[in-house]
């Protein structure tokens, strides 16, 4: 499975997946027209798009890939959320596994400040996504994944630093806590799941501020041993 990067972040986020014969859009959190520049004005071979939750940083562009008669996948709550209709919106229900091209794909519920879904994408050539951002807390367990999409988004550490040198205010930490996942939520969520066939882990929708590149990285890969990019 071959993962690109398109913008990660409270700025934006859209992430390409494909498996050499699907090509698969998670989060439309940018402006179309960027997005079609990124992938080189070839979108009609996307086959489909899928959005977590409602919020802008995820869902800006997807009027946009709807205009373009793009499928785009998404909760019947997200729709109600950002206020849209289109006959290209499909919806998808939590737990109930649907398919796009080659590849299986089961929402399930995280923990957010709005009802959001991460996904388990498995490809018909074996390869299987696990993909989970803007949350405090996943609740399941998973086994077999081959690719690990997560976010890594601030250090209990670093984030208490802020905050008694006065760059955070305490309620926007208290709000951070509870809508994103911590680096050291991240190391626990790798202790109790099987990463018996992980090739890849990519580390999502890191802070500005609250993070530190060099230490996520080195801190996941010494609990691991597996590959860690961060886009």
């Amino acid at each position: 499975m071959i993962i690109k990067t398109l913008a990660t972040g409270s700025t934006g986020n859209c992430y390409l997946i494909e498996d050499g014969e699907t090509r698969l859009l998670i989060e439309l959190g940018i402006t179309f027209k960027r997005i079609q520049q990124d992938l080189n004005y070839e979108t009609s071979k996307i086959s489909g798009c899928l959005i977590s939750h409602s919020h802008q940083d995820h869902c800006k562009g997807v009027q946009g890939a709807l205009n373009a008669s793009m499928d785009v996948y998404m909760s019947k709550a997200t729709t109600d959320e950002i206020g849209i209709e289109h006959n290209r919106i499909r919806l998808y229900e939590n737990k109930k596994q649907f398919r796009v091209g080659t590849f299986n794909i089961l929402p399930f519920d995280i923990k957010h400040d709005v009802e959001n879904h991460g996904f388990l994408i498995q490809s018909d050539n074996g390869s299987k996504l696990l993909f989970a951002t803007d949350t405090f807390y996943v609740r399941y367990k998973f086994s077999g994944i081959t690719h690990l999409m997560i976010e890594a988004n601030y250090s209990e550490a670093i984030l208490n630093e802020n905050i008694e040198r006065g760059m955070i205010h305490p309620v926007l930490a208290r709000r951070i806590k509870a809508s994103h996942f911590s680096l050291e939520n991240v190391l626990e969520f790798l202790k109790a799941n099987d990463l018996s066939k992980i090739q890849e882990i990519h580390l999502l929708h890191l802070s500005n501020s609250n993070s530190d590149e060099e230490v996520f990285k080195k801190s996941v890969q010494a609990a691991t041993g597996k590959l860690v990019f961060i886009p």
